[in-house]
């Protein structure tokens, strides 16, 4: 199992980045395509609310996602599991975030929690890395995009 913490402060409301995060129809404005993330479709309902569904096809699998935890504007949950190409388990994700308001700023938290199944058991020191990697890269891209706002 992984269990991981992210941190950042932005400079720019906790609304406003609350906003950025749950504009799935507007997440290729603010984070790139990557091998990991390569958009969000199949969005169930616009504007987002608790119980949305998605769907982010990957290089490795398909996370079908849902959100899980909406608290405007400090909290925000998503429940992803991934089902491996060639039917090779399921590597079953979990991110959180949590907003507070500071001075001039926001403080962002992120959770990531991600358990395996199948034979997804025996690529853990693989995903390791990569999932940290992706975490910081789309808190970057968060940060940048909000504080150009």
């Amino acid at each position: 199992m992984i269990e991981e913490t992210f941190h950042a402060n932005i400079r720019a409301s906790a609304e406003n980045v609350f906003d950025i995060i749950l504009d799935f129809d507007g997440q290729d404005r603010w984070l790139p395509k990557s091998l990991a993330y390569r958009g969000t479709d199949e969005i169930s309902s616009s504007p987002v609310v608790l119980g949305t569904t998605y769907r982010e096809p990957g290089f490795v699998g398909v996370r079908r996602g849902t959100v899980t935890e909406l608290s405007r504007p400090t909290r925000i949950a998503f429940h992803q599991p991934m089902s491996l190409r060639a039917r090779l388990g399921v590597v079953d994700a979990a991110i959180r975030y949590e907003l507070r308001q500071g001075n001039g700023y926001s403080e962002v938290t992120e959770s990531l929690t991600v358990s395996f199944s199948g034979s997804a058991r025996f690529c853990e020191p693989v995903f390791r890395p990569l999932f940290r990697h992706e975490r910081r890269r789309t808190l970057r891209a968060l940060r940048v995009f909000a504080e150009r706002l």
